[in-house]
């Protein structure tokens, strides 16, 4: 069997978890006659793509689902844990603790940046790692918006990286749990990115490609150990955002839409000029739901 069959069989299995695994009767072994293979070979396959069992995946996907029914609902701890498919209160809080250093109780009262699971499309890695995303990108256009948002002086979380320049060589590098820890700060502004540091933001050894999410400028809270914590002045960024789009495998086509404009937009001739020296440029990445997103910084002339 070929890597794209592999590739194939995998996102299929995360496909059938990600449009079943809130029903009541959604079991992996469904999954498996879904897919028309067996739990032992499916299994294999699984592990070697992404590194965990599917019932890993599917308790990790739980948990961090969990976390949002403990901050936004007023449910005892008791039902988000059957709903999560835990029995008991004690095997709930034994799973959450062992994921997020934190007990569902503590975490409920006290908030704190924690890794939630990130459902990463194991097509999207291997499709990197193929150079076949630039195909992707140039298969189809979509509208893109320019929106001018002025900003606050405010804080930016960071992880920074030693060699980076994307979001793929950084995952490589760092690992993907930082976009679980960066979006589970409730005090954000906005989603995790990978941004661009100015010159005057890079540290000796480090390079300019570093992850981070916004805070206020009021945020004191402590931060997730490895990052570090920065002040970006007050100004204008210039939002670039694709449409929504249905096929996730749409991504490349968003992605390239924004960069696209970007790189043939002329601030001029609205006022503005590219203001790039001292606060970050953000690449949010895309999701069928946002669409893909770069915010640059701006200076009005």
């Amino acid at each position: 069997m070929n890597q794209d069959d592999k590739v194939e069989i995998v996102q299929a299995m995360q496909d059938y978890i990600k449009k079943n695994i809130t029903e009541t009767n959604f079991s992996l072994e469904a999954m498996y006659e879904h897919i028309g293979y067996s739990q032992r070979h499916a299994n294999r396959l699984f592990c070697e793509l992404l590194h965990m069992t599917p019932n890993e995946y599917v308790r990790r996907t739980m948990l961090t689902s969990s976390t949002k029914k403990l901050l936004k609902t007023e449910k005892n701890i008791i039902d988000v844990a059957l709903d999560s498919n835990y029995e008991t209160h004690e095997g709930y809080t034994r799973a959450f603790k062992k994921s997020f250093q934190i007990g569902p109780a503590e975490y409920r009262k006290s908030p704190r940046a924690i890794p939630l699971f990130v459902q990463y499309p194991v097509w999207a890695y291997h499709t990197y790692l193929n150079h076949k995303e630039r195909l992707e990108m140039d298969k189809d256009t979509m509208v893109c918006t320019v929106t001018p948002v002025e900003k606050p002086k405010r804080r930016l979380i960071i992880l920074r990286s030693a060699n980076a320049h994307d979001y793929w060589s950084f995952c490589e590098e760092n690992g993907c749990d930082w976009e679980g820890i960066l979006n589970s700060i409730p005090e954000k502004m906005d989603a995790a990115a990978i941004i661009q540091l100015p010159d005057s933001l890079v540290k000796e050894g480090t390079a300019s490609t570093a992850a981070g999410v916004e805070v206020p400028f009021s945020y004191n809270a402590a931060i997730p150990e490895r990052f570090e914590i920065i002040e970006i002045d007050s100004g204008i960024m210039l939002y670039f955002k694709s449409e929504p789009f249905e096929d996730e495998k749409d991504f490349g086509t968003a992605i390239g839409c924004v960069f696209k404009a970007y790189e043939s937009y002329n601030p001029n001739e609205f006022g503005y000029s590219y203001d790039e020296e001292t606060i970050p440029k953000f690449n949010f990445g895309a999701s069928p739901e946002m669409g893909a997103k770069l915010a640059i910084p701006v200076k009005k002339i």
